[in-house]
């Protein structure tokens, strides 16, 4: 058995090969080195194809060592997160808003500062929004308001990846970010929603929240509280008021603690809200604030007994106060203006409830010349009854209002 070569021995052999006979040798001239050097058989060039150019013939040049290719070493790159900066997001004080309703008692639940979600239910217009609102803004209190619609999901709540300057960036979303700064969470026309909104089934617990986006804990600061409004409970409606309210899952709606039913201020609460409005923009006039309450008590209390479907709400009296402050306090345009989004004939039995409100004179008995009647004209009998109040039919319904009761005291 032939010695075999060590790596040593081979490189020099090849060395001393290149030296003498230049870098391509034929067989004979490596086997006969070989046996002169008194080595081994040089079979590591003779049966290599390393070496191998031809029949006889081999190339003894170094080989150029070619490494393996190293695996691409890929870069951890974690996502970009879009930073949300805010200075303030406390609510500014109305220095015309008049608390009234569940105000004393939600002030007591915030500035409590324990997590307690409260789902406040009314009508459109009543102050429900305003009212969670001017209790942060008193306390001084943080507020993300949230407005939901059927379209609202995880990515617009919780946060999700948005596309800024060619970059996919995470952006945080209202709910996280109300959490981290223990603010209040309002959740504006909650029944609006979807299913979608199960995304908060464990913040409103008052648990911690795992993003799953991101991998963040998020623990929810103190004084974090979530609040709702809605026009329904969250059952829909069959009257079909609000017909893009949703029925909203029972496991959602039972994670808030309390329903308030939110009313509309009585009469002499929407009087100083008007005159206070009044006030601000420079058109007081007391008569005309009178004369809204009465006429806005009167669809109240008609449309609370079923004789009417629509209702004039205290956003719409401000509203009405805007329009008189702008159109040189014209009170009839003013309050034509703001009842045009309902139905002719709601619209039309409105403006005559109000002219009899405003002029009660003109519906006493009037005199006739005496080349046209012999007798006086009488009232109508859909405009008076025997004591002088106001009888206005609507739909087949009759609105009864005292029409002389004389102005709301402030």
């Amino acid at each position: 058995m032939s010695k075999k070569w060590n790596s040593t021995e081979q490189d020099q052999f090849l060395t001393e090969m290149i030296s003498k006979f230049g870098e391509v040798v034929t067989r004979r001239q490596v086997e006969d080195f070989a046996v002169s050097k008194k080595l081994p058989y040089p079979r590591f060039i003779i049966d290599s194809a390393e070496y191998k150019v031809s029949r006889g013939t081999y190339d003894l040049k170094p080989k150029a060592v070619v490494p393996e290719p190293a695996m691409a070493v890929v870069p951890m790159v974690r996502q970009k997160k879009m930073e949300t900066v805010v200075d303030d997001m406390i609510p500014l004080k109305d220095s015309g808003y008049v608390p009234f309703g569940f105000y004393r008692d939600m002030k007591s639940i915030i500035s409590s500062k324990i997590f307690y979600p409260v789902f406040v239910t009314g009508l459109s217009g009543n102050g429900k929004t305003t009212m969670v609102e001017q209790v942060c803004a008193e306390l001084k209190r943080e507020c993300v308001r949230v407005n939901v619609s059927v379209e609202t999901d995880e990515d617009d709540l919780i946060g999700g990846n948005t596309l800024i300057d060619g970059n996919i960036v995470y952006r945080e979303g209202p709910v996280l970010l109300a959490m981290k700064r223990g603010a209040i969470l309002l959740i504006d026309e909650c029944d609006r929603g979807s299913n979608k909104l199960m995304c908060l089934q464990a913040i409103l617990e008052g648990k911690p929240y795992f993003n799953k986006k991101t991998g963040e804990v998020v623990h929810p600061a103190a004084g974090f509280n979530i609040i709702a409004t809605a026009n329904t409970k969250g059952r829909g409606t069959d009257d079909g008021r609000f017909i893009g309210a949703q029925i909203l899952d029972e496991a959602f709606l039972e994670r808030f603690a309390i329903t308030v039913e939110q009313e509309f201020p009585g009469t002499k609460v929407e009087h100083e809200i008007i005159m206070n409005k009044m006030t601000e923009l420079e058109v007081v006039d007391t008569q005309f604030a009178d004369l809204l309450v009465t006429w806005a008590d009167i669809i109240h209390k008609t449309f609370a007994e079923g004789g009417v479907d629509e209702i004039v709400s205290t956003r719409r009296l401000i509203h009405i106060v805007k329009a008189f402050s702008m159109f040189k306090r014209n009170r009839v345009k003013a309050i034509e203006l703001c009842v045009n989004r309902f139905d002719e004939e709601t619209k039309s039995a409105f403006m005559d409830l109000y002219n009899k409100v405003d002029k009660p004179e003109e519906n006493q008995a009037v005199s006739v010349p005496e080349n046209e009647a012999d007798t006086q004209k009488q009232p109508r009998t859909d405009d008076l009854t025997p004591d002088g109040t106001v009888v206005l039919t609507n739909q087949g319904h009759t609105i009864i209002g005292g029409a002389n009761t004389g102005p709301v005291n402030a």
